[in-house]
Protein backbone atom coordinates (compact mmCIF):
# COMPACT_ATOMS: atom_id res chain seq x y z
CA UNK A 1 0.00 0.00 0.00
CA UNK A 2 1.59 3.45 -0.99
CA UNK A 3 2.41 6.11 1.89
CA UNK A 4 0.36 9.03 2.65
CA UNK A 5 1.82 12.24 2.41
CA UNK A 6 0.75 15.60 3.38
CA UNK A 7 0.03 16.64 0.42
CA UNK A 8 -2.29 13.74 -0.25
CA UNK A 9 -4.45 15.08 2.79
CA UNK A 10 -4.24 18.68 1.23
CA UNK A 11 -5.50 18.03 -2.00
CA UNK A 12 -8.44 15.58 0.00
CA UNK A 13 -9.18 18.35 2.49
CA UNK A 14 -9.13 21.40 -0.21
CA UNK A 15 -6.39 23.54 1.23
CA UNK A 16 -2.18 24.03 0.93
CA UNK A 17 0.02 22.19 2.24
CA UNK A 18 1.74 24.56 4.34
CA UNK A 19 -2.48 24.97 6.06
CA UNK A 20 -1.94 21.12 7.15
CA UNK A 21 1.30 21.32 8.20
CA UNK A 22 -0.09 24.13 10.90
CA UNK A 23 -2.90 22.31 11.61
CA UNK A 24 0.00 19.21 12.66
CA UNK A 25 2.28 21.70 14.15
CA UNK A 26 0.77 24.76 15.64
CA UNK A 27 -2.75 24.63 15.01
CA UNK A 28 -4.03 27.91 16.96
CA UNK A 29 -3.07 29.38 13.63
CA UNK A 30 -5.62 27.72 11.99
CA UNK A 31 -9.14 28.37 11.61
CA UNK A 32 -11.58 25.24 13.39
CA UNK A 33 -13.52 24.89 10.69
CA UNK A 34 -10.19 24.39 8.46
CA UNK A 35 -8.90 22.02 11.15
CA UNK A 36 -11.56 20.11 11.33
CA UNK A 37 -11.11 19.39 7.16
CA UNK A 38 -8.13 18.58 7.62
CA UNK A 39 -8.15 16.34 10.63
CA UNK A 40 -11.23 14.19 7.88
CA UNK A 41 -8.86 14.02 5.35
CA UNK A 42 -6.34 12.29 7.74
CA UNK A 43 -8.84 10.25 9.15
CA UNK A 44 -9.65 9.11 5.95
CA UNK A 45 -6.35 8.40 4.19
CA UNK A 46 -5.13 7.13 7.19
CA UNK A 47 -2.31 9.89 7.01
CA UNK A 48 0.61 9.06 9.64
CA UNK A 49 3.42 11.43 10.37
CA UNK A 50 6.95 10.22 9.64
CA UNK A 51 8.08 12.00 13.31
CA UNK A 52 11.49 11.01 12.70
CA UNK A 53 12.10 11.86 9.27
CA UNK A 54 9.69 15.47 10.02
CA UNK A 55 12.97 16.02 12.99
CA UNK A 56 15.90 15.35 10.88
CA UNK A 57 14.33 18.08 8.38
CA UNK A 58 13.67 20.53 10.55
CA UNK A 59 16.72 19.78 13.29
CA UNK A 60 14.40 19.93 16.61
CA UNK A 61 11.39 18.05 17.53
CA UNK A 62 8.22 19.96 18.95
CA UNK A 63 8.31 18.93 21.94
CA UNK A 64 10.23 20.11 25.08
CA UNK A 65 11.63 18.07 27.82
CA UNK A 66 10.56 18.52 31.63
CA UNK A 67 13.00 17.47 34.25
CA UNK A 68 11.74 17.45 37.37
CA UNK A 69 13.02 16.19 41.00
CA UNK A 70 10.04 13.81 41.93
CA UNK A 71 5.95 12.90 40.83
CA UNK A 72 5.03 11.45 44.22
CA UNK A 73 4.49 14.87 46.09
CA UNK A 74 1.04 16.63 43.92
CA UNK A 75 3.20 19.77 43.45
CA UNK A 76 5.30 18.49 41.01
CA UNK A 77 2.71 17.10 38.68
CA UNK A 78 0.81 20.45 39.10
CA UNK A 79 3.27 22.46 37.88
CA UNK A 80 3.91 19.45 35.17
CA UNK A 81 0.21 20.15 33.73
CA UNK A 82 0.68 24.25 33.94
CA UNK A 83 3.81 23.52 31.56
CA UNK A 84 2.13 20.95 29.40
CA UNK A 85 -0.88 23.26 29.19
CA UNK A 86 0.79 26.60 27.99
CA UNK A 87 2.70 24.16 25.31
CA UNK A 88 0.10 22.84 23.91
CA UNK A 89 -1.17 26.09 23.45
CA UNK A 90 1.70 26.88 21.20
CA UNK A 91 1.07 23.72 19.32
CA UNK A 92 4.13 21.73 21.61
CA UNK A 93 4.11 18.62 23.30
CA UNK A 94 6.10 17.34 26.10
CA UNK A 95 8.75 14.66 27.27
CA UNK A 96 8.42 13.88 30.82
CA UNK A 97 11.19 12.67 33.27
CA UNK A 98 11.77 12.73 36.77
CA UNK A 99 15.49 12.46 38.76
CA UNK A 100 14.03 11.29 42.32
CA UNK A 101 16.66 13.77 43.72
CA UNK A 102 19.78 12.35 41.86
CA UNK A 103 22.65 14.09 39.74
CA UNK A 104 23.50 11.02 37.95
CA UNK A 105 19.84 10.44 36.98
CA UNK A 106 19.29 13.70 35.93
CA UNK A 107 22.44 13.69 33.76
CA UNK A 108 21.26 10.95 31.95
CA UNK A 109 17.30 12.19 31.80
CA UNK A 110 19.63 15.38 29.84
CA UNK A 111 21.71 12.89 27.62
CA UNK A 112 18.15 10.78 26.56
CA UNK A 113 16.34 14.26 26.00
CA UNK A 114 19.11 15.48 24.11
CA UNK A 115 19.10 12.14 22.12
CA UNK A 116 15.50 12.86 21.13
CA UNK A 117 16.21 16.41 19.61
CA UNK A 118 13.97 17.99 21.79
CA UNK A 119 13.70 22.21 21.45
CA UNK A 120 14.87 22.79 24.87
CA UNK A 121 14.60 21.76 28.72
CA UNK A 122 12.88 23.02 31.69
CA UNK A 123 14.06 21.99 35.33
CA UNK A 124 14.11 21.79 38.45
CA UNK A 125 17.87 21.04 39.10
CA UNK A 126 19.66 18.75 41.61
CA UNK A 127 23.15 18.72 39.58
CA UNK A 128 22.64 20.65 37.14
CA UNK A 129 25.83 22.98 36.67
CA UNK A 130 27.02 25.95 34.15
CA UNK A 131 29.23 23.89 32.14
CA UNK A 132 26.07 21.21 31.57
CA UNK A 133 23.90 24.54 30.59
CA UNK A 134 26.42 25.91 28.11
CA UNK A 135 26.54 22.49 26.15
CA UNK A 136 22.88 22.43 26.06
CA UNK A 137 22.51 25.94 25.03
CA UNK A 138 25.78 25.55 22.83
CA UNK A 139 23.19 22.71 20.95
CA UNK A 140 21.06 24.98 20.50
CA UNK A 141 18.26 24.07 23.22
CA UNK A 142 16.72 26.54 25.56
CA UNK A 143 16.97 26.06 29.11
CA UNK A 144 14.71 27.10 32.03
CA UNK A 145 14.90 26.40 35.78
CA UNK A 146 12.46 26.25 37.97
CA UNK A 147 12.14 27.07 41.08
CA UNK A 148 15.84 27.77 41.79
CA UNK A 149 17.24 31.71 42.54
CA UNK A 150 21.15 30.83 42.04
CA UNK A 151 21.12 30.42 38.42
CA UNK A 152 21.94 33.71 36.71
CA UNK A 153 22.86 32.15 33.06
CA UNK A 154 19.48 30.98 32.46
CA UNK A 155 15.84 31.84 32.06
CA UNK A 156 14.15 30.98 34.94
CA UNK A 157 10.77 30.98 36.80
CA UNK A 158 10.35 30.96 40.83
CA UNK A 159 8.29 31.59 43.96
CA UNK A 160 9.89 33.78 47.02
CA UNK A 161 9.71 31.86 49.69
CA UNK A 162 12.03 33.70 51.83
CA UNK A 163 8.30 35.46 51.88
CA UNK A 164 6.74 32.20 51.90
CA UNK A 165 8.07 31.71 55.07
CA UNK A 166 7.37 34.77 56.81
CA UNK A 167 3.92 34.55 55.69
CA UNK A 168 3.70 31.29 57.89
CA UNK A 169 4.86 32.27 61.02
CA UNK A 170 3.59 35.86 60.73
CA UNK A 171 0.05 33.86 60.68
CA UNK A 172 0.81 31.96 63.59
CA UNK A 173 1.87 34.91 65.32
CA UNK A 174 -1.01 36.84 64.77
CA UNK A 175 -2.81 33.72 66.24
CA UNK A 176 -1.15 34.48 69.66
CA UNK A 177 0.89 31.31 69.03
CA UNK A 178 4.33 32.11 71.08
CA UNK A 179 5.65 28.43 71.42
CA UNK A 180 6.43 27.30 67.76
CA UNK A 181 7.53 24.68 65.82
CA UNK A 182 9.04 24.20 62.24
CA UNK A 183 9.10 21.11 60.76
CA UNK A 184 11.37 21.01 57.36
CA UNK A 185 12.83 18.99 55.45
CA UNK A 186 17.03 19.08 54.31
CA UNK A 187 18.14 22.52 54.65
CA UNK A 188 20.42 22.20 52.10
CA UNK A 189 17.99 22.47 49.30
CA UNK A 190 17.35 26.02 48.41
CA UNK A 191 13.35 26.44 48.48
CA UNK A 192 13.05 24.43 51.41
CA UNK A 193 16.46 26.42 53.22
CA UNK A 194 14.24 30.02 51.66
CA UNK A 195 10.95 29.33 53.84
CA UNK A 196 12.93 28.31 56.88
CA UNK A 197 15.07 31.57 56.38
CA UNK A 198 11.60 33.27 56.38
CA UNK A 199 9.89 31.58 59.00
CA UNK A 200 13.02 32.28 61.62
CA UNK A 201 13.39 35.78 60.61
CA UNK A 202 10.04 36.58 61.27
CA UNK A 203 10.36 34.73 64.69
CA UNK A 204 12.97 36.60 65.31
CA UNK A 205 11.47 40.04 64.56
CA UNK A 206 8.91 39.10 66.89
CA UNK A 207 11.20 38.50 69.67
CA UNK A 208 10.80 35.21 70.19
CA UNK A 209 14.13 33.25 71.44
CA UNK A 210 15.15 29.57 70.96
CA UNK A 211 13.63 28.09 73.77
CA UNK A 212 10.55 29.53 71.95
CA UNK A 213 11.21 27.51 68.85
CA UNK A 214 11.75 24.13 67.96
CA UNK A 215 12.93 22.96 65.01
CA UNK A 216 12.80 19.56 63.47
CA UNK A 217 14.49 18.52 60.37
CA UNK A 218 13.38 15.56 58.64
CA UNK A 219 15.55 13.58 55.38
CA UNK A 220 12.15 13.72 53.56
CA UNK A 221 8.88 15.57 53.43
CA UNK A 222 6.14 12.83 53.14
CA UNK A 223 2.81 12.29 55.19
CA UNK A 224 5.43 9.39 57.11
CA UNK A 225 7.89 12.31 58.06
CA UNK A 226 5.28 14.42 59.32
CA UNK A 227 3.92 11.52 61.60
CA UNK A 228 7.30 11.04 62.91
CA UNK A 229 7.52 14.40 63.41
CA UNK A 230 4.34 14.74 65.52
CA UNK A 231 5.33 12.05 67.81
CA UNK A 232 8.91 13.81 68.77
CA UNK A 233 6.81 16.49 69.10
CA UNK A 234 4.72 14.89 71.90
CA UNK A 235 8.08 13.84 73.93
CA UNK A 236 9.34 17.47 74.05
CA UNK A 237 8.59 19.08 77.77
CA UNK A 238 6.81 22.01 76.37
CA UNK A 239 4.23 21.42 73.81
CA UNK A 240 4.48 23.91 70.81
CA UNK A 241 1.13 25.57 70.56
CA UNK A 242 1.52 26.69 66.76
CA UNK A 243 3.62 24.29 63.89
CA UNK A 244 4.54 24.87 60.65
CA UNK A 245 5.24 22.40 58.36
CA UNK A 246 7.34 23.06 54.60
CA UNK A 247 4.98 21.18 52.75
CA UNK A 248 1.79 20.31 52.89
CA UNK A 249 2.75 16.28 52.70
CA UNK A 250 4.58 16.83 56.12
CA UNK A 251 1.48 19.15 57.53
CA UNK A 252 -1.07 16.26 56.44
CA UNK A 253 0.82 13.68 57.96
CA UNK A 254 1.71 15.34 61.44
CA UNK A 255 -1.87 16.86 62.03
CA UNK A 256 -3.55 12.97 61.28
CA UNK A 257 -0.71 11.66 63.91
CA UNK A 258 -1.62 14.66 66.55
CA UNK A 259 -5.42 13.77 66.17
CA UNK A 260 -4.62 10.04 66.93
CA UNK A 261 -2.89 10.93 69.98
CA UNK A 262 -5.98 12.64 71.07
CA UNK A 263 -4.22 16.48 70.44
CA UNK A 264 -7.20 18.87 69.34
CA UNK A 265 -5.96 20.38 65.67
CA UNK A 266 -6.86 23.58 66.28
CA UNK A 267 -7.82 23.11 69.72
CA UNK A 268 -4.51 22.59 71.33
CA UNK A 269 -1.62 23.00 68.58
CA UNK A 270 -2.54 24.78 65.10
CA UNK A 271 -0.78 23.52 62.31
CA UNK A 272 0.08 25.73 58.47
CA UNK A 273 1.91 24.18 55.73
CA UNK A 274 3.18 25.20 52.76
CA UNK A 275 2.13 24.53 48.89
CA UNK A 276 -1.51 24.11 48.68
CA UNK A 277 -2.01 20.98 47.45
CA UNK A 278 -5.54 19.81 46.46
CA UNK A 279 -5.14 17.35 49.45
CA UNK A 280 -4.68 20.21 51.99
CA UNK A 281 -8.25 21.52 51.20
CA UNK A 282 -10.32 18.16 51.10
CA UNK A 283 -7.98 16.56 54.57
CA UNK A 284 -9.55 15.69 57.99
CA UNK A 285 -9.08 19.04 59.39
CA UNK A 286 -8.88 21.14 56.69
CA UNK A 287 -5.30 22.79 56.09
CA UNK A 288 -4.17 26.43 56.41
CA UNK A 289 -1.24 26.43 54.01
CA UNK A 290 1.11 28.92 52.25
CA UNK A 291 -0.23 28.74 48.57
CA UNK A 292 2.71 28.75 45.73
CA UNK A 293 1.03 29.57 41.88
CA UNK A 294 1.60 25.97 41.06
CA UNK A 295 -0.07 26.15 37.49
CA UNK A 296 1.46 29.47 37.50
CA UNK A 297 4.69 29.00 37.69
CA UNK A 298 5.11 25.55 35.36
CA UNK A 299 2.75 27.58 32.67
CA UNK A 300 5.42 31.05 32.59
CA UNK A 301 8.27 28.42 32.43
CA UNK A 302 7.04 26.40 29.42
CA UNK A 303 6.07 30.21 27.60
CA UNK A 304 10.23 31.19 29.13
CA UNK A 305 11.01 27.77 27.00
CA UNK A 306 9.11 28.52 23.92
CA UNK A 307 9.98 32.35 23.38
CA UNK A 308 13.73 31.35 23.93
CA UNK A 309 14.06 28.48 21.18
CA UNK A 310 11.77 30.77 19.03
CA UNK A 311 13.74 33.35 19.52
CA UNK A 312 16.55 34.87 16.53
CA UNK A 313 19.74 36.19 17.13
CA UNK A 314 20.81 37.30 20.97
CA UNK A 315 18.38 36.21 23.34
CA UNK A 316 17.44 38.11 26.99
CA UNK A 317 17.46 35.64 30.18
CA UNK A 318 14.58 36.31 32.09
CA UNK A 319 14.03 35.78 35.86
CA UNK A 320 10.61 35.77 37.04
CA UNK A 321 9.44 35.84 41.15
CA UNK A 322 6.15 34.75 41.65
CA UNK A 323 4.16 35.79 45.35
CA UNK A 324 2.70 33.28 47.44
CA UNK A 325 -0.48 33.80 49.55
CA UNK A 326 -1.79 32.12 52.38
CA UNK A 327 -4.76 30.23 52.61
CA UNK A 328 -6.62 29.68 55.75
CA UNK A 329 -8.66 26.81 56.78
CA UNK A 330 -9.87 25.48 59.70
CA UNK A 331 -6.38 24.03 61.09
CA UNK A 332 -5.35 27.47 62.35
Amino acid sequence: MPSISIRDVAMRAGVSVGTVSNVLNRPNLVAEATRERVRAAIGELGFVRNESARQLRQGRSRTFGVVLESLANPYFTDLARGAEAAMNTDGFDAVWCTSDGSAAKERRCLDFLEEQRVSGVIITPVGLDAERIAELHDRGLSVVVLDRRTYSSVCSTRVDHVAGGEIAIDHLLGRRHRRLAIVTGPLLQEPIKDRYAGATAAARRAGLTEQDLVTLVRNDMTPTAGKEAAQRLLEVDALPTGVFCANDLLAIGLVNELLRAGVKVPGEISVIGYDDIELAGTSVVPLTTVRQPRHELGWTAAALAVAEAGASGDHEHRQVVLSPSLVVREST
